[in-house]
């Protein structure tokens, strides 16, 4: 059981190791309710995901994958995680929120999928213009991510490269890169 949330943030696997074995409804549900649970601007909701767990339409999404993601063919989940501007806040200065609310969206389907002790692996590498011929997705929709969702596989039926990349001990920038208090530091300013 996890004590609290940085532990649930600290086991969250990075790996690509994904096993083939099917997910159940519940899962399927919990993780669809995770999103739905997400903060929106004006609660507009704009993330649509399209949830892919049978063969024909795993075998589309799959299509979609670039040579560098070949790894999530076993997945038994796939979610593609699509939007458009005008369904979210416009702001001035073209600041478009879909696609942050559509981020945090995604991001509850990551830390719901890592309670249930499941690897779920977003991904950039993929060709929106494949998923929307073959889901009949209309031209506006953008698809921006896809994850990669499933029980952890063996990591010894990777390729060697991707072995290493799964066992490295994920990294992160010292704090004070990332984050300051009250003022930029001057190399930005």
């Amino acid at each position: 059981m996890v004590e609290n949330f940085l532990d649930l943030l600290h086991q969250r696997k990075a790996t690509r190791a994904i096993a083939s074995r099917e997910l159940n409804a519940e899962i399927i549900d919990k993780l669809m309710q995770a999103a739905q649970l997400s903060a929106s601007c004006f609660n507009n909701q704009p993330w649509r995901f399209l949830f892919l767990t049978d063969e024909i339409a795993l075998e589309k999404g799959r299509k979609a994958l670039s040579k560098g993601n070949s790894w999530a063919q076993t997945a038994p989940l796939l979610i593609v995680g699509f939007s458009k501007p005008d369904l979210d806040c416009q702001l001035s200065e073209n600041r478009n929120y879909y696609l942050f609310d559509l981020g945090m969206a995604t991001q509850l389907i990551l830390l719901q999928a890592t309670e249930l002790n499941l690897v779920a692996r977003p991904m950039a590498g993929f060709s929106p213009q494949i998923l929307k011929a073959e889901f009949s997705l209309p031209i506006e929709f953008e698809p921006f991510v896809m994850i990669a969702v499933g029980y952890e596989g063996n990591i010894s039926e990777l390729e060697p490269n991707l072995q290493a990349k799964s066992l490295a001990s994920r990294t992160r920038n010292p704090l004070n890169k990332n984050f300051f208090h009250n003022k930029l530091p001057e190399q930005m300013q």
